[in-house]
C-alpha cells in the first residue's frame, strides 16, 4: 500500500466512483460506502475471496487509495522531513513504507508508501480519507525545503488513474500470460510500463500478506486492463476480502491501529521511524514517548473458538480491563478468531486473556502478528 485501507464499516457518504465502477456492478458486486468513495466490498463472498488470494490471485480495485505527485528539485528534501522513513535507504525505482505524524503529538496522521520514479519524481501513496491533508501537509514541506522558490509542485493525480492490487501466489504468473514485464517487477520495485497505448507505474508492493504487484493505470486504459486480469483467469475480490487478508497478516489499518492518538511506537512500528536521519515533523514528541516508553502496545490475540471480537471490546486478565481490541474478525486460516489490540506493555506474548464480547467472555492467548505467514 499500498498496504493500506479504510474500514469498510464506515459510513461516509460516497461522493465519488471507480472508473470501473460499470465493471463491478455488471458482475452483480455489492458496493458500499467506502472513504467518501463508492467500492465493491465483495463479488461472490469474502470468505472465497480471501481463499481465492491465498490460494491463487485475486485483483483489487483500490482507486480509492489517493496519489499524490512531488516534482521537482526540493522534492526528496520535503518528503525526507515530512516522514519518518529515510529515502537515503533506497533510491529511483524503488517503494517505501513510511509515515506522516502530527507535530503536536505525534501521532500518525496517516501511513503511506511513496514510489519513487526517478530523481526529482516521487508519487506518494496516502489513505483515500487522507489525501487532502497529506497534499497540504506536502505543500508545507515544499515551502520549507525550497524557501517558496515554487519548482516543485505537490499534485492530486487520483482522478487520472485507476490502482489494481494483483495478488497471490500465482499473481505473477498468471499476469505474465499477457503483460510479462508488468510480472516480472520485483518486491519494493517500482516500474514505468508502457501497456495498451499508455504508459503504467508498476511496483511490487500489496496489503494481504501474499506477492504481486500494484497496477496504476490511466483511466484511458483502465477498463482493458480490467478485462484483460480478468480473461487471465484471476479473481475479482471486495474490499472485505482485503480487509480479512491484511487483518490475518497482521497489517495495521489507519482509524483502528493507526491514527488519532497512536504513535508509531505504540503501534510497534518503531522500524519505521529513522532516527539517524535528522529532523523530521513531529520528532521532538515522538522522541519524548520513545525515552519515557509507551503506555500501550499493539499485540495479536488468538481466540479460542470461532467467537469474533470486534473493534472496541475489552480485554482482561483475571477481571482487570488491561485493553481493547482495534480490529477483529474470523481467521480462514486459522479457522478461528482473531483481533489486534492495545494491551498494557506488562502483557506479552503467551499470556492468557479474555476478551468480552458483548458480556461473554471469550479465552484468548496474546500472540506476537502476523497470524498468516508471508511468502519468502
Amino acid at each position: 500500500m499500498t498496504d493500506k485501507q479504510t474500514d469498510p464499516a464506515e459510513t461516509v457518504t460516497a461522493t465519488r466512483v471507480s472508473p470501473l465502477d460499470a465493471e463491478h456492478r455488471s458482475l452483480g458486486a455489492r458496493m458500499v460506502p467506502f472513504g467518501g468513495w463508492e467500492m465493491p466490498i465483495q463479488y461472490s463472498s469474502v470468505l472465497e475471496e480471501h481463499r481465492a488470494c491465498r490460494e491463487s490471485a485475486v485483483v483489487f480495485d483500490v482507486s480509492h487509495l489517493g496519489s499524490v505527485e512531488v516534482r521537482g528539485p526540493a522534492g526528496f528534501d520535503a518528503l525526507q522531513w515530512a516522514l519518518t522513513n529515510d529515502l537515503r535507504r533506497i533510491g529511483p525505482g524503488r517503494a517505501q513504507y513510511t509515515h506522516l505524524l502530527d507535530p503536536v503529538d505525534a501521532h500518525v496522521v496517516d501511513d503511506i508508501i511513496v514510489w519513487w520514479l526517478s530523481e526529482d519524481d516521487f508519487l506518494v501513496m496516502p489513505n483515500a480519507s487522507n489525501t487532502a491533508p497529506i497534499v497540504a501537509a506536502l505543500e508545507e514541506a515544499v515551502d520549507r525545503a525550497d524557501d517558496g522558490a515554487g519548482a516543485t509542485s505537490v499534485e492530486d493525480i487520483t482522478a487520472t488513474r485507476v490502482v489494481l492490487a494483483v495478488q497471490g501466489p500465482t499473481a505473477r504468473e498468471q499476469l505474465a500470460t499477457f503483460w510479462p514485464e508488468a510480472a516480472a517487477v520485483a518486491r519494493f520495485t517500482v516500474r514505468p510500463l508502457e501497456h495498451a497505448g499508455v504508459t503504467c507505474v508498476v511496483a511490487g508492493t500489496g496489503y494481504t500478506g501474499e506477492d504481486g504487484v500494484e497496477l496504476q493505470v490511466p483511466v484511458a486504459a483502465a477498463v482493458t486492463v480490467w478485462r484483460e486480469l480478468l480473461a487471465a483467469g484471476i479473481q475479482p475480490a471486495g474490499l472485505g476480502a482485503r480487509d480479512t487478508l491484511r487483518l490475518e497478516s497482521g497489517l495495521p489499518l489507519h482509524g483502528h491501529e493507526l491514527g488519532e492518538g497512536i504513535t508509531p511506537l505504540q503501534a510497534g512500528l518503531g522500524w519505521v521511524v529513522r532516527w539517524d536521519k535528522g529532523d523530521f515533523r513531529g520528532r521532538a514528541p515522538l522522541e519524548a514517548e520513545k525515552d519515557r516508553g509507551v503506555a500501550r502496545k499493539l499485540a495479536g490475540l488468538v481466540v479460542e473458538g470461532r467467537q469474533i471480537p470486534r473493534a472496541g471490546c475489552p480485554v482482561l486478565v483475571g477481571g482487570v480491563v488491561v485493553g481493547e481490541v482495534t480490529s477483529g474478525n474470523f481467521s480462514p486460516e486459522l479457522n478461528q478468531g482473531i483481533a489486534l489490540a492495545f494491551l498494557d506493555p506488562a502483557v506479552g506474548p503467551g499470556t492468557a486473556v479474555s476478551i468480552d464480547i458483548r458480556g461473554r467472555a471469550a479465552p484468548a492467548m496474546v500472540t506476537k502478528p502476523p497470524f498468516h505467514s508471508a511468502p519468502k
